[in-house]
């Protein structure tokens, strides 16, 4: 499915949204969860710079969904994000049944960036969503936002 304007305007918040984390000292990514109706039910950033390498903003919604949600309202929803879920919030996607995820920056993108700056590698492979969870409807990247997700990257990685 192509990526919509409102598509676009929930991923401009994500970026905002990792933007925000950069700024506080963390890597720059952000993510919301967006009912059917299409009214924000959850937004955060990542929050990895004390250690704890598993608060990844999709990683919360997994959670918070489940707490907050019922199964058909999890299923409905979609997750935006600025950069393509990690292996680890991929199959928290899946595990908690939540629906479609819209990206402005790939995993292959930013495994590209990271080779041409020379910064080390992940400890963690960036997989495609459909490597991980074959059965969720993932769209992306977003190529109106290719170059201000680069920026935000080689902000945070670049050597």
């Amino acid at each position: 499915m192509p990526i919509s304007d409102d598509d676009l305007a929930h991923l401009r918040r994500c970026v905002e949204l990792a933007r925000v984390a950069l700024g506080e000292g963390d890597e720059p990514f952000g993510s919301q969860l967006v009912g059917q109706d299409g009214t924000v039910l959850f937004a955060d950033h990542n929050r990895v710079k004390d250690g704890d390498h598993t608060r990844h903003p999709e990683f919360a919604i997994a959670r918070w969904a489940v707490r907050n949600l019922g199964t058909e309202q999890r299923s409905r929803a979609t997750v935006y994000t600025s950069g393509e879920h990690c292996p680890m919030c991929s199959a928290a996607h899946a595990w908690v049944g939540l629906g479609r995820i819209v990206y402005a920056a790939s995993a292959a993108q930013l495994t590209a960036w990271l080779q041409e700056w020379g910064a080390p590698p992940p400890p963690v492979a960036g997989l495609p969503i459909a490597t991980v969870a074959p059965g969720i409807w993932a769209d992306g990247p977003a190529d109106e936002l290719t170059e201000e997700m680069k920026a935000l990257y080689a902000k945070a990685f670049a050597r």
